[in-house]
């Protein structure tokens, strides 16, 4: 039984940094790609970034390029996305998911197998 767990949400000011966790138990399979995703109130889905086959492949949507970095720990199997430079846009609730698509072929919830339960992100300007 694979779980994923989300945390490091939180509230801050335009211009702020915070750094996401997704921890996995269980196995995963190695070919698939961890993704994050976001979704405000109101807006469909978006995927933000990806990371596939041990970091050979990472996408970034272009509303966080040059700001948002994932990155994964594979010894403590634990997914990260590093974003800086937080906008009021960027508010959202961020789920990682883990499948074998990268976020850009797919947001369809059933397209990934595994999902974490979100962390709620709130910038204010």
């Amino acid at each position: 039984q694979v779980q994923l767990v989300e945390s490091g949400g939180g509230s801050v000011q335009a211009g702020g940094s915070l750094r996401l966790s997704c921890t996995a138990s269980g196995y995963i399979n190695s070919n698939y790609c961890m993704n994050w995703f976001r979704q405000a109130p109101g807006k469909e889905r978006e995927g933000v970034a990806g990371i596939c086959t041990s970091g050979s492949m990472i996408y970034y949507a272009d509303s966080v390029k040059g700001r948002f970095t994932i990155s994964q720990d594979n010894a403590k199997n634990t997914l990260y996305l590093q974003m800086n430079s937080l906008k009021p846009e960027d508010t959202a609730m961020y789920n990682c998911a883990a499948g074998r698509y990268m976020f850009y072929v797919t947001r369809n919830r059933a397209d990934f197998p595994y999902w974490g339960q979100g962390t709620q992100v709130t910038v204010s300007s």
